[in-house]
């Protein structure tokens, strides 16, 4: 946990957040600055400051963000529509908070820049 992470201070309590899921390992909470009709965040409570952090006894919380991501997908109904999971590593991968996070968004079609 770290004293100055607003996610750290969500996982504790410390500030409010709109949360969808919770169990020992991760929370899942509302994007406050959504870029879709469905943005949730889903944040491990270990705090990992970026994916360059991970070492391989993260390999299953890892694998777990993502199961928590496909119930989510299914309880929001974006599941079969389609959606997109993102994490954001370092300033030029639009990394803002230094605490791994998986976006899952949803809720409309995403496009896809065309140089990627």
């Amino acid at each position: 946990m770290s004293e100055d992470c607003i996610f750290c201070k969500i996982i504790a309590k410390e500030i409010p957040g709109d949360i969808l899921y919770e169990d020992e390992q991760v929370m899942a909470f509302r994007d406050i600055q959504p870029a879709a009709p469905i943005h949730i965040l889903i944040v491990p409570k270990k705090h990992i400051p970026s994916i360059n952090e991970v070492t391989e006894e993260d390999e299953t919380l890892l694998g777990h963000l993502h199961i928590v991501a496909k119930k989510l997908a299914e309880k929001e109904g974006i599941a079969e529509r389609g959606y997109r999971l993102v994490i954001n590593t370092g300033k030029e991968g639009g990394q803002i908070i230094y605490h791994i996070h998986l976006h899952l968004m949803g809720g409309k079609k995403l496009i896809t820049p065309k140089h990627l």
